[in-house]
């Protein structure tokens, strides 16, 4: 066996360093990659979760009955990394390779496996030499690794994967009806497994097509229809690379590429991501109206029964993604990416549906995901006859965040989550997808910095609505602002999901305040104040939220607490009420400057009285950074006021 060094043209391209970083937890991790994507680029990386009883020899067999639903097809496994390893780099490196290559072995289709000409990365952390290193194999059947001294961390990940690449969907309902020996196990999941055959061989019949149109309603381009005829079922995903060239112009339907529905037009790279992803939809249908080369009439079989039987319908809703370069051509992206990806999904869903096959009726439903963090997007299989707060639900969704790497204290894999991939790319500003509600969303995106050279911005984490004077026709000019900044710190819990309970109107925060003893009953109704102390009660009682107050004496003293804000938004991520006096906003970040102390605050100003139009609000400086003193020595924040914070905390839930 040899080891060499590789010349300075290969390079190991990580896109998710923070993935990588902190996979301190001793043990094996999968290093994801993309086919589409340069050799030996890092998109993201999963956690080894099963292994061999008493032992700590990856189960590959579960690894790779949990990894080939989750992972969409386009992204695949392409290394591993060992933390906490011997010293022996070289072996150590050797090893991770190994497991790589095992499992790859059981992700991959046959014909796949068996070629085995796969580039692969091993990858070893936590060595008594520390650092991380990398090893690549250029070839699976090669015994030889070589070192790698070059490795590049992408400024912009989602620029990388994004910009170049697009998102096919087919969604795909299924009736499957199948007769079942009474009282026998082993025969009704036999004749489950044949119908599920069934089925599969149905996608590459002749008379399969598949009609391929952009997800956007007001698409210039009409649908295109490829045939099963047209595609080829053989050739390697492996060897469909990238070429660079996306034009989408092409004499010959069958060479069309996915750029032939993508947007012609550049987007920056706050723009690129996985919401904003060309998505391509395609949809599955079979042509039984085609001429038969015979003249016949139907004829009608009978095989009577030998035994016991009854009839059951597994009604089963396919859902799958799959990723591609934007050059790649159609008829190979649903070969090679779209089938596969539906065979994939039914086979796992056979797996979970024959242990209960007879005694139940499983309801199982595909769910996508973009856990923050994570480039790509994942599918998760739910099991819907059980509610989301039972223990076999949350042990499931415990398990996903071990395996990559999520918090768990916040509802990341609930359904409520998930993707709304068949929603119009519209303006983000403006909550549409939201029943009932039309309420102005994440107004700070897009303004202007802060104006603090060389600051860190922490910002709040998720989504929120803006809560302001005079709204739903309710005058509480004067007195409202911090039931107002209330709303909004609730709106961000109800869209993160922690809670079911609508935004309460002033009448109902007085009303709660009264019901745990706070106010007396006159309360309600009034046009009292109220501050921290009240918003903290009104939290708990709602939405069972602890929160933190903070205490300043005076306008002068909020730069001190920068720090201690800044660690707020980067581990609760919650907006926070600032009140001072009978005034009160909504601090939605923080811009700080360690080193010379110079600080701003993203305000969200609940005083505004206009209509909800997010380019007057942000013109008009109702949300937008704020000094504690601005360049012309005015005060934003009072000097003879005394401020209270209130820090909402996140509830621990999974």
């Amino acid at each position: 066996m040899v080891t060499q060094e590789v010349s300075e043209s290969t390079t190991v391209r990580i896109l998710c360093s923070k993935a990588v970083s902190s996979a301190a937890e001793p043990g094996l991790h999968w290093l994801i990659g993309s086919p589409f994507l340069p050799p030996f680029t890092i998109v993201s990386v999963f956690r080894c979760i099963h292994f061999q009883p008493n032992t700590r020899v990856p189960d590959y067999a579960r690894e790779s009955e949990d990894i080939r639903p989750l992972l969409v097809k386009g992204f695949e496994v392409i290394g591993a990394l060992l933390v906490g390893s011997s010293s022996d780099i070289e072996n150590a490196g050797r090893e991770a390779l190994d497991s790589c290559r095992s499992l790859r072995k059981l992700l991959s289709d046959v014909g796949e496996a068996k070629s085995r000409n796969w580039e692969l990365i091993g990858a070893v952390s936590g060595s008594e030499n520390g650092g991380l290193r990398f090893f690549i194999c250029k070839n699976g059947n090669s015994t030889r690794i070589e070192g790698i001294n070059s490795v590049a961390y992408e400024d912009h990940p989602e620029h990388y994967v994004w910009e170049k690449g697009c998102l096919l969907r087919c969604e795909l309902p299924i009736k499957l009806p199948f007769c079942v020996p009474v009282g026998n196990q082993s025969g009704a999941e036999k004749m489950f497994g044949n119908a599920i055959e069934a089925v599969i061989a149905k996608f590459k019949e002749p008379q399969a097509v598949y009609c391929l149109e952009m997800l956007c309603k007001d698409s210039a381009e009409g649908p295109v229809i490829l045939r099963a005829t047209d595609l080829d079922f053989k050739a390697e995903v492996s060897v469909v690379k990238s070429t660079g060239d996306e034009s989408s112009e092409a004499s010959d339907l069958k060479d069309l590429k996915c750029a032939h529905f993508c947007s012609k037009s550049k987007s920056t790279p706050s723009t690129l991501s996985i919401e904003n992803a060309d998505t391509i939809q395609v949809s599955v249908l079979l042509n039984k109206s085609a001429k038969s080369p015979k003249a016949s009439v139907p004829i009608a079989e009978y095989f009577p029964a030998l035994e016991e039987t009854k009839l059951l319908v597994a009604e089963l809703k396919l859902d799958v993604i799959c990723y591609a370069a934007k050059d790649v051509p159609l008829q190979v992206a649903v070969s090679k990416l779209v089938v596969p990806a539906l065979v994939d999904q039914l086979n796992s869903m056979k797996r979970l549906l024959v242990p209960n096959l007879v005694a139940q009726h499983p309801r199982l439903y595909p769910y996508h995901f973009n856990p923050p963090g994570l480039l790509h997007p994942i599918t998760v299989i739910y099991e819907l006859n059980y509610g989301e707060e039972e223990m076999k639900q949350v042990d499931i969704r415990k398990s996903l965040h071990l395996r990559l790497g999520l918090p768990v204290d916040r509802p990341l894999l609930r359904i409520a989550n998930a993707l709304n991939l068949s929603s119009l790319k519209d303006n983000p500003a403006r909550n549409y997808g939201r029943k009932g509600t039309s309420m102005l969303k994440d107004v700070h995106i897009g303004i202007n910095t802060s104006g603090v050279s060389g600051g860190v911005t922490s910002l709040v984490q998720g989504s929120y609505e803006y809560y302001h004077y005079l709204q739903d026709g309710f005058d509480d000019s004067g007195w409202g602002c911090a039931y107002r900044s209330l709303q909004t710190i609730i709106s961000w819990f109800k869209l993160q999901h922690y809670t079911a309970v609508d935004v309460p109107s002033h009448r109902e925060i007085q009303q709660a305040l009264v019901e745990i003893g706070d106010k007396e009953p006159p309360f309600v109704g009034s046009r009292d104040w109220i501050g921290a102390i009240e918003l903290s009660f009104v939290l708990d009682k709602l939405l069972g939220v602890s929160c933190k107050i903070m205490n300043v004496r005076s306008g002068a003293e909020l730069p001190e607490k920068c720090r201690e804000l800044a660690l707020h938004f980067e581990n609760q991520g919650t907006p926070v009420m600032i009140g001072g006096g009978v005034l009160a906003y909504t601090l939605l970040g923080v811009d700080y400057n360690e080193g010379t102390g110079d600080c701003a605050f993203l305000i969200l100003d609940p005083h505004f009285t206009g209509n909800d139009e997010h380019k007057k609000i942000v013109n008009g400086g109702w949300c937008g950074w704020k000094k504690a003193v601005d360049s012309k020595g005015k005060n934003f924040f009072l000097h003879d006021k005394f401020y209270n914070l209130l820090l909402p905390q996140r509830p621990n839930m999974v």
